[in-house]
């Protein structure tokens, strides 16, 4: 399926934040993620969609230097991930799937944390923190203990805790797993919003098709541990036929369709069962 060849705004090819060659990730006789090759550009949301058990987080693990590569190569931010690991963790942001966020902290506590592990000098962490509660929405309740946070207000907090250092990438894993439509949406806003202030790259798993369609600029299809199309989403659907929807052309790839938020502990348990079934 062709795409159209994206450019920087000024006519100039946009340039790759993220690029993978055969990368590969076996565990014993089990192959997760199978020779996928991928370029992202800066700027971009870039989906990786697919049902749970795809491979989708155990790839995002590999280049967020969680998990060592099997075979083939990955370069992130410009460094190799097998050789410059501590210089890619220094220019990327990453929100696990399952609860990061510490439920007995605040929000500014938990902020305050996530500055000292990243090394911001302390001369400006108060208007870190306080210009990433104001850009998740999160200003009025800084001084409320996480664990009164809805599922929504925690991943946007979790967002904010990844982008203080403000990367170059952003890796998000699932991040509207076990909300309701409203946070869902909230996220897609703060997601595209997040995009525009750091001008960062940002790299979405979902098995939410709608998601990908609404959010993404690009995404890859991977099923089986392997990439089986990539492109917008307008230009897939096209290739389908008229009124196709992203489950149209999951099914047309691999004739199977994809299986397809509450208080903080609710939010920690179905992220949990998310992690330990996909």
């Amino acid at each position: 399926m062709e795409v159209s060849q994206r450019t920087d705004g000024r006519g100039n090819p946009p340039a790759a934040v993220v690029e993978t060659f055969e990368l590969t990730r076996r565990f014993g006789g089990f192959t997760a993620v199978d020779a996928v090759s991928l370029r992202v550009d800066a700027g971009q949301i870039f989906g990786l969609i697919g049902p749970n058990g795809a491979g989708k987080s155990t790839l995002i693990k590999m280049l967020t230097t969680m998990l060592p590569l099997s075979s083939g190569r990955a370069i992130v931010a410009g460094f190799n991930v097998a050789t410059q690991a501590g210089e890619v963790r220094k220019h990327i942001g990453y929100v696990p799937q399952l609860l990061s966020a510490d439920g007995e902290l605040t929000g500014y506590e938990n902020l305050l944390a996530s500055s000292r592990l990243y090394l911001i000098p302390r001369a400006e962490r108060e208007n870190r923190i306080t210009e990433s509660l104001a850009m998740m929405g999160l200003s009025e309740f800084r001084d409320r203990l996480v664990r009164n946070y809805s599922g929504g207000m925690i991943r946007r907090l979790e967002i904010a805790q990844s982008t203080l250092h403000r990367p170059a990438i952003v890796f998000m894993d699932e991040p509207t797993e076990g909300l309701d439509p409203g946070g869902r949406h909230a996220v897609w806003d703060h997601i595209r919003d997040l995009r525009s202030r750091l001008g960062a790259a940002i790299i979405v798993t979902t098995h939410y098709m709608d998601e990908a369609d609404v959010l993404c600029d690009e995404v890859a299809l991977i099923d089986h541990g392997r990439i089986r199309t990539v492109g917008t989403p307008a230009a897939l659907k096209a290739a389908i036929g008229p009124n196709a929807t992203l489950d149209d052309v999951f099914i047309s790839l691999t004739g199977a369709a994809v299986d397809a938020g509450g208080d903080y502990r609710d939010v920690r348990q179905t992220r949990q069962a998310a992690h330990e079934h996909g």
